[in-house]
C-alpha cells in the first residue's frame, strides 16, 4: 500500500482525512454536495498511515448519518472491476468497517451491501466478521453457500477452508454453518474446524529456534542467521541468553558487543542493557560509532530500554549530540528524566518538529515527555503537532500534553476534541472541554447516549454529569 496523499490541514479534506473532529464541524456547515464527495474520498482511499492501528470507521459512519448520505460511490467501489485486480484488504477494508458502523446504527442499505459483498467480493472475510457482530442468525446462515462455494471441494480447496476457519477474527458464523440443518454444509464446516484445531497442534509441536542445552555461540550464530534471512531475531535472542549465559561467559557476550557479528553484536548490546550491566552505555555509544545501520539501530533500541539512574545521567552528557544516539537522549529523558531535564525535552521536542516534521516518529515520546514534565513553553509547538500531523494517534497524544501545559486547552482544542476519531482523544476532551460552550454539553449529551460508544469515553462523561453540573 503506498503512502496516503493528505490534503493541507486547512482543507475540508485534509481535515476528515486527519480524522480531526474540526472536520465534522466544518463538513456539517459546508455545502452538503461538497462534504460529502470529501467524506467519500477519505472512505475510499483510506488516508491512515497505518491502516491497522489508527481509527476512522467510527468517525466517517457518523458523519455519513449526520449528512444523511447516500452509499452508491461506496458500493461502486466495492463492486468494481479493480476488486478483482487488487485483493488487498486495505484497498477496501476502512469502506467495510464504515457499513458496519452503519449497519450498527440501523442503516439497512449498508447492511445489504455487506451481505452482497460477503458473498461476492475479494475481501469477504473482512464483511462476514463485520456482519458477525451485526447480522442475525438467519442473515448469516443464508451467506453459508456463497462462502463455502468459494473453495472447491478438493484436498487443496479444504486446506484453504480450514485455514479460513482457523483464522477467522469473529467465530460466530462458522459456529452458526457447524449446526446448519443442511448436512452438506455442517460436515464441510465441521471438518475444516477439526482441521484447523489439527494444524494448530502440529505447528506447536514444530517449534523453530533455541533447543534446551544451547550455549552462547548458538545462541549467536542464530541472531546471525536471521540477520542473512533478512529477520531481525536479537530480541528473542537475548531472552535465550538469559536463560542459557552464566557468569563464566559475560567476557564472551562482552567481546561479541565490542567485534561480533551483526546478529551477535545487537543480541549482546540488548543482554547487556536489559540486565543494566554496568559496560552497557560505553558498548552503546561504541557501536553507534562504528557500527552498521542495523547495529546502530539495536544499541539505540537498547539504550532506550534502560530503566537505571546511570542512563538518564547518560543521556543528560549524549542529549546535545546530532545524531541517532542524540534523539534517543531526548526521548529517554521525556520518559525518565526530571523537571531539570525539560530544557533538553524541549529542545529535543522544537528541532524534531524542525527538521523532521510533524509526523516524525520520535515526536510521540517527546509529545509525551512534555505533558509529563508540564513544559508549559512547549504548547506553541504541541499546537503545530496536533494541527498539521497526519497521525491520529500522535494528534491525540499531543491533545493529552496541551491539556497538561496549555491553560487555553479546555475552551480551544478540547471543544473540537469530541468530534475526533480516536475514543483516547474523545476521552481526554470529555474530561476538559468547558462547558459553557453550549455545543459541549449537547455534544456530551449525544456521547453518553451513543451505544457505538466506547466504554472510557461514556465514563469521562458521565463523570462530568453530577450534583454541580447543573447545566448538563
Amino acid at each position: 500500500m503506498f503512502d496516503p496523499v493528505i490534503a493541507p490541514s486547512g482543507t475540508l479534506l485534509g481535515l476528515l482525512q486527519r480524522g480531526r473532529g474540526d472536520g465534522t464541524l466544518h463538513a456539517l456547515t459546508a455545502p452538503r454536495a461538497e462534504a460529502l464527495a470529501a467524506l467519500n474520498h477519505c472512505v475510499l482511499h483510506d488516508p491512515r498511515h497505518d491502516w491497522q492501528v489508527e481509527n476512522r470507521s467510527l468517525y466517517y459512519a457518523r458523519l455519513y448519518l449526520d449528512l444523511n448520505g447516500e452509499l452508491d460511490a461506496v458500493e461502486a467501489h466495492l463492486f468494481g472491476a479493480e476488486d478483482v485486480l487488487d485483493t488487498e484488504e486495505s484497498r477496501t477494508g476502512l469502506a467495510l468497517a464504515v457499513l458496519g458502523h452503519l449497519a450498527s446504527y440501523g442503516r439497512r442499505d449498508a447492511l445489504e451491501l455487506l451481505r452482497r459483498y460477503a458473498a461476492h467480493g475479494s475481501n469477504w472475510a473482512w464483511a462476514l466478521d463485520e456482519l458477525a457482530l451485526r447480522d442475525d442468525d438467519a442473515g448469516l446462515r443464508a451467506l453459508a453457500a456463497p462462502v463455502l462455494a468459494r473453495f472447491p471441494a478438493d484436498p487443496e480447496g479444504d486446506a484453504e477452508l480450514a485455514a479460513a476457519v482457523r483464522d477467522a477474527f469473529e467465530p460466530r458464523p462458522w459456529r452458526l454453518w457447524a449446526e446448519d440443518a443442511r448436512a452438506s454444509i455442517a460436515t464441510r464446516v465441521r471438518t475444516a474446524q477439526e482441521a484447523g484445531c489439527f494444524d494448530r497442534w502440529q505447528r506447536q509441536m514444530r517449534p523453530t529456534g533455541p533447543r534446551p542445552g544451547w550455549s552462547v555461540r548458538a545462541v549467536f550464530e542464530w541472531a546471525q542467521q536471521g540477520v542473512e534471512r533478512g529477520a531481525a531475531l536479537h530480541v528473542p535472542a537475548a531472552r535465550c541468553l538469559v536463560a542459557v549465559a552464566g557468569p563464566e561467559d559475560r567476557p564472551e557476550i562482552l567481546q561479541a558487543a565490542r567485534t561480533g557479528t551483526d546478529g551477535a553484536r545487537c543480541t549482546a548490546l540488548r543482554y547487556l542493557a536489559d540486565g543494566n550491566d554496568p559496560d552497557a552505555l560505553d558498548l552503546v555509544e561504541a557501536a553507534v560509532a562504528d557500527g552498521t545501520p542495523v547495529v546502530v539501530e539495536a544499541a539505540v533500541d537498547s539504550f532506550e530500554r534502560m530503566r537505571s539512574i546511570a542512563a538518564v545521567q547518560r543521556a543528560r552528557r549524549w542529549a546535545q549530540r546530532p545524531d541517532a544516539l542524540g534523539a534517543a537522549a531526548g526521548r529517554v529523558l521525556a520518559c525518565r528524566g526530571g523537571a531539570q531535564d525539560s530544557d533538553l525535552v524541549l529542545g529535543a521536542l522544537r528541532e524534531a518538529a524542525r527538521v523532521e516534521g510533524p509526523d516524525a516518529p520520535t515526536l510521540w515520546t517527546l509529545v509525551d515527555g512534555a505533558g509529563r514534565l508540564g513544559i508549559a513553553c512547549a504548547a506553541p509547538v504541541l499546537r503545530h503537532v496536533y494541527r498539521e500531523t497526519a497521525s491520529s494517534h500522535l494528534r491525540g497524544r499531543a491533545a493529552r500534553a496541551l491539556a497538561a501545559t496549555d491553560p487555553s486547552f479546555a475552551t480551544g482544542f478540547a471543544v473540537e476534541c469530541l468530534w475526533d476519531c480516536e475514543e483516547t482523544t474523545r476521552e481526554i476532551a470529555a474530561r476538559h472541554a468547558e462547558t459553557g460552550d453550549i455545543r459541549v454539553v449537547e455534544r456530551l449529551r449525544r456521547l453518553a447516549a451513543d451505544p457505538a460508544e466506547e466504554d472510557e469515553v461514556q465514563t469521562a462523561v458521565r463523570s462530568r454529569f453530577g450534583p454541580d453540573a447543573q447545566t448538563m
